[in-house]
């Protein structure tokens, strides 16, 4: 594709992003109720099907087509267990936030076990999203390196600030109630390059949708189910893992549930909740089919693999396939990129102004100014990131990222599973010491599991062995909690007269 082509399509993209953030600020004040929860008067359809391109990201878009090579559909049992996952956070998690009217989702740790729990789970998402997010927009900075920036033999800073500037741009007013806008129109985008480019190959191929189906089924790359017990991808594995994943990296995380705390009421939430998990297993079955499309493609045509899976979809799109597939690839692509980035700078920000400088208790005098700065602050530490995980990447991002995420949500796991299930009060000051020696512990149990287990590999379930190593080092700095202790944990919920609360103690 001519650079300058990509450029026009990149300009106008963003333009439709900027007037789109204009409307939604428009006539605002643009204080921080608005950036942090949108006045919660999001229209819940608009907010699941944002979710969508949100979840699934430039990471998806990408990186599974490309490991359907190596892993056929085997990412498919991580998907079903996604399933049981956003059952648990509609009907466990989101009632408690709503209840509790939480902006950060992390304020429920102060209430339940005191501050240092508290900053510690603030902490751990702070840098899970930072680390997820790098991923992602290294991605489609790499893309964009690719198609446009080499042919101006322009360095990959340039590649990563100008990427990261953009979504600066349209998000730093409007907060949240922009992206579930922007994010239902990055979602439709990045949809429509996968439906589209499916249609070009079958075209191409001379396929109709019957004899697709058909070759894909029959195809080398599309088994889904594993039974072998040692292995990385063995079903039950990547089942279990994919529900935790899901609890974890939607429910446990302020990026993904600050979406739906914009809802207007629990019930529109958790309709979005529900709706949004059934539309996403469809959706990643169609990039799973385009994976297996992608590799028969090139089988066909006699090119030539790419040295990196994750460039098999970039290459194919912009040098192979027709003009009007590389555009909307590249629509797709930075849509699904910024739908997942825009949310986590946004969702970054509130956490680090509500946890950490405790916006609620500041008067709003300075307070625009001070989320700013933040908002600055954390779109310049994504591009150092970004800029490090460049000169270190030698798997694919998928694998990255998901490990990653198994030893940085883990304690998150680990924290709200002892608050919802045990009646327990642990020793708070000891909380953030067991939160950072159960991932270390995870890490080296990963790390040497063929040696010590005998060829086992854990693959995505170390997620939940992070969790219940938190789990249980939260239990051993623990103890009964009294009458007194679970009577002043409600009154400080639920505000009612402490003589009430004595009476109906909660579970947890």
């Amino acid at each position: 594709m001519d650079p300058i082509l990509v450029i026009v399509v990149i300009a106008a993209y963003f333009c439709l992003l900027l007037l789109i953030s204009y409307l939604t600020s428009r006539g605002e004040t643009s204080d921080s109720e608005t950036f942090f929860t949108a006045n919660r008067q999001s229209p819940w359809y608009l907010v699941a099907f944002g979710m969508i391109g949100a979840s699934l990201s430039g990471v998806t878009f990408i990186s599974i087509p490309g490991e359907v090579g190596s892993t056929g559909f085997s990412y498919f049992q991580v998907v079903m267990g996604y399933m049981v996952g956003y059952f648990v956070i509609g009907s466990v998690l989101l009632p408690l936030y709503y209840r509790l009217n939480l902006i950060s989702i992390y304020g429920y740790l102060e209430q339940r076990f005191g501050f240092w729990s508290y900053k510690t789970g603030a902490f751990y998402f702070l840098i899970s999203r930072i680390v997820g997010a790098a991923f992602r927009l290294f991605l489609v900075a790499g893309v964009l390196q690719l198609a446009v920036f080499d042919a101006w033999e322009l360095p990959f800073w340039v590649t990563v600030a100008v990427t990261i500037g953009l979504i600066w741009l349209y998000t730093f007013k409007g907060g949240i109630k922009t992206i579930v806008y922007t994010d239902t129109l990055q979602t439709a985008f990045m949809l429509l390059a996968v439906c589209i480019s499916i249609y070009l190959i079958s075209e191409e191929l001379s396929m109709g949708m019957e004899g697709m189906l058909q070759t894909v089924q029959q195809s080398e790359y599309s088994k889904m189910f594993f039974w072998n017990f040692d292995g990385a991808n063995y079903f039950w594995k990547q089942f279990i893992a994919g529900a935790f994943i899901a609890i974890v990296m939607t429910g446990l995380d302020q990026d993904m549930m600050q979406k739906n705390l914009t809802c207007r009421s629990l019930g529109d939430a958790q309709k979005n909740m529900f709706w949004f998990s059934s539309v996403l297993l469809v959706v990643n079955l169609f990039f799973l089919c385009l994976g297996a499309l992608l590799y028969i493609y090139i089988g066909e045509k006699g090119i030539a693999m790419p040295e990196r899976t994750d460039n098999l979809y970039p290459m194919l799109a912009l040098d192979h396939f027709p003009l009007i597939a590389g555009v909307l690839f590249l629509l797709g692509i930075i849509a699904a990129a910024y739908s997942s980035a825009d949310s986590a700078l946004t969702a970054l920000t509130t956490s680090f102004c509500v946890d950490f400088l405790e916006f609620r208790k500041k008067p709003d005098e300075g307070k625009k100014k001070i989320r700013t700065m933040v908002h600055i602050g954390f779109s310049i530490i994504l591009f150092l990131v970004i800029l490090a995980f460049n000169s270190l990447n030698d798997k694919s991002v998928i694998s990255q990222l998901f490990k990653a995420a198994g030893f940085t949500y883990g304690p998150l796991l680990g924290l709200f599973a002892f608050g919802l299930f045990t009646r327990r009060q642990i020793t708070d000051r000891w909380a953030p010491l067991v939160c950072f020696l159960t991932p270390l512990i995870a890490f080296g149990l990963d790390f040497w599991s063929e040696e010590l287990f005998g060829g086992f590999k854990f693959g995505f379930f170390i997620l939940l062995v992070n969790g219940v190593l938190t789990f249980v080092g939260l239990w051993l700095i623990s103890r009964p909690a009294t009458t007194l202790e679970g009577a002043l944990t409600w009154y400080d919920r639920h505000k009612v007269a402490p003589e009430t609360a004595a009476k109906e103690v909660p579970a947890s």
